[in-house]
């Protein structure tokens, strides 16, 4: 391999699928419907899905704030305040500092991220991390 090159690890639809049967689970077992997206290692929505009754602007809050845990490789809620509203602004609102965004990390190496939307930011974070729990190797929080 060219020395212009690395090795990519690449998050499949079917790791994302297994992602969101975990959180849907988790979510059902803790009586909270949650809004679950996952994205690749760009912020590319892979998955989707919004349960039953689950509060319907919290599609948007899912989706950001797997794409901010994915970008920034942290997870969300834990960033710091300061700048939280300039990037909010400066990035149409796709960088959220919410809790419930996970990064998805497997062998050391950010693959995408996870962010779950409707419940409090502890219930969305359980979620996400039962997501998580699901994927061969990756990393929880």
């Amino acid at each position: 391999m060219s020395e212009d090159l690395t090795p990519h690890a690449k998050l499949t639809v079917a790791a994302a699928r297994k992602i969101i049967r975990g959180a849907t689970a988790k979510a059902e077992e803790i009586g909270q419907p949650e809004c679950i997206a996952v994205v690749d290692d760009g912020g590319h929505l892979l998955a989707f899905m919004r349960m039953d009754n689950a509060f319907a602007l919290s599609n948007d809050t899912a989706i950001a704030k797997a794409v901010t845990a994915a970008i920034y490789r942290a997870p969300t809620g834990e960033m710091p305040d300061g700048p939280d509203i300039r990037l909010a602004v400066a990035t149409q609102g796709k960088r959220i500092n919410l809790p419930g965004g996970l990064p998805i990390i497997v062998d050391g190496k950010c693959v995408g991220g996870v962010g779950v939307g409707s419940g409090t930011g502890e219930q969305d974070r359980i979620c996400a991390n039962a997501g998580l729990a699901m994927l061969d190797g990756a990393e929880t929080f």
